[in-house]
């Protein structure tokens, strides 16, 4: 199994994916990645990324692991943590 080259879908610089982690990936029955190393880490970040929101329940001001919607995109209101785990608990 030899080096390749891929292009990433992102920003189009051609990257390597070495024998190795072709093995790393064979191994976690994984596909080839798509995107070079400093694209998937940016989107990793953009995945942790908060967004303020106020929580519908309490009124107070809040970050969520999402970015809110609005109803009339097709957002469901947005709860706080403490509202959220009362309503866990609840259920």
């Amino acid at each position: 199994m030899a080096d390749q080259e891929i292009t990433c879908r992102d920003c189009g610089a051609t990257f390597t994916f070495t024998e190795g982690e072709q093995e790393f990936y064979a191994s976690k029955d994984l596909s080839a990645p798509q995107r070079c190393k400093d694209c998937r880490n940016k989107r990793k970040d953009e995945r942790r990324q908060l967004h303020d929101a106020v929580c519908a329940k309490c009124g107070a001001e809040c970050q969520v692991p999402f970015k809110p919607r609005s109803e009339e995109e097709g957002g469901k209101p947005v709860l706080c943590r403490e509202c959220f785990m009362a309503s866990k608990e609840e259920a």
